[in-house]
C-alpha cells in the first residue's frame, strides 16, 4: 500500500510503531569490538532487547553465554513439527543452555523468528543418544506428556539440571522417548480437549524451571 512503512520482517508484532529497533547511530563510534560497523552505519532493527543494539551475534551469543541457565529443552523431530520453532524462540527468551532436536536434523525455523542464531541448538539421531549425552553430564532427562502414571508439574520440584523432553503435536512422545525418560510429567488442564499445544506445554515447562531456579534481581530478567 502505497504511503505506508513496511515492518521488518522478523518483527511480529503487527501494531505499534511502524519500525523497530534504532537508527544509525549518533556521534562518534564506540571503539568496542562487540559492535557492528553495520549496524552503527545502517542502524539496528533486528527483534533484541537494546543491551545488544548495535552487537555482533557473535558478541551477543558470548554475552549470554556467561548466562545462561542449567536448563535444556529436547523436542522429538518425526513429522517436522511447526512447533519446533517456537519452541526454540522461547528457549531464547528464557535463555536455556540448548535446545537438542531429536530425528530428522531439518526442522522448519519460521517460527523461530532468527532467535536460533543466538540459540544453541544440537542433534542427536535418536533418544537413547540424547540421553547418553545429557546424564554425561549430570542433566536429568524428563518427558512432559499426560500419560497414565505421570507425576503433576505442579506440584513437582524441578531439578536445576534438567532437560524437558517434548513429543510431537499429536502423538506426544515416541515409545522409545518414554523408555528413556527419568521421569514424565503432565501439565494440568481442565477443559475438554485431551491435549495443549506442544508450544504452549513448552513455555509452560521452561517458565517452572525460571519460578524456582532463575534470578530475578538487576537487569538479569528483561522487562521488555
Amino acid at each position: 500500500m502505497s504511503g505506508v512503512d513496511e515492518r521488518a520482517p522478523y518483527d511480529p508484532m503487527p501494531h505499534g510503531p511502524p519500525e523497530v529497533g534504532v537508527g544509525p547511530w549518533e556521534g562518534p563510534w564506540p571503539e568496542d569490538e562487540r559492535y557492528d560497523v553495520r549496524l552503527l552505519a545502517e542502524g539496528d532493527r533486528r527483534n533484541v532487547v537494546d543491551r545488544y543494539r548495535y552487537w555482533t551475534v557473535e558478541a551477543i551469543v558470548a554475552d549470554l553465554d556467561t548466562r545462561r541457565h542449567d536448563f535444556h529443552v529436547a523436542i522429538e523431530n518425526w513429522q517436522h513439527d511447526f512447533n519446533i520453532g517456537t519452541i526454540v524462540r522461547t528457549a531464547n527468551a528464557f535463555l536455556a543452555a540448548e535446545v537438542h532436536i531429536v530425528g530428522n536434523r531439518r526442522w522448519n525455523r519460521r517460527g523461530a523468528m532468527v532467535t536460533d542464531r543466538y540459540q544453541h541448538v544440537r542433534h542427536h539421531s535418536d533418544v537413547p543418544a540424547l540421553a547418553a549425552y545429557l546424564h554425561e553430564r549430570d542433566v536429568v532427562l524428563l518427558g512432559i506428556d499426560n500419560l497414565p502414571g505421570s507425576l503433576h508439574l505442579e506440584t513437582t520440584t524441578v531439578p536445576r539440571r534438567v532437560c524437558f523432553l517434548f513429543g510431537q503435536e499429536g502423538p506426544g512422545l515416541s515409545e522409545s522417548a518414554r523408555a528413556a525418560c527419568d521421569g514424565t510429567f503432565s501439565i494440568a488442564q481442565f477443559g475438554s480437549t485431551r491435549s495443549i499445544n506442544a508450544s504452549s506445554a513448552a513455555a509452560i515447562a521452561m517458565h517452572a524451571w525460571v519460578r524456582e531456579h532463575a534470578d530475578l534481581s538487576d537487569e538479569r530478567a528483561w522487562r521488555g
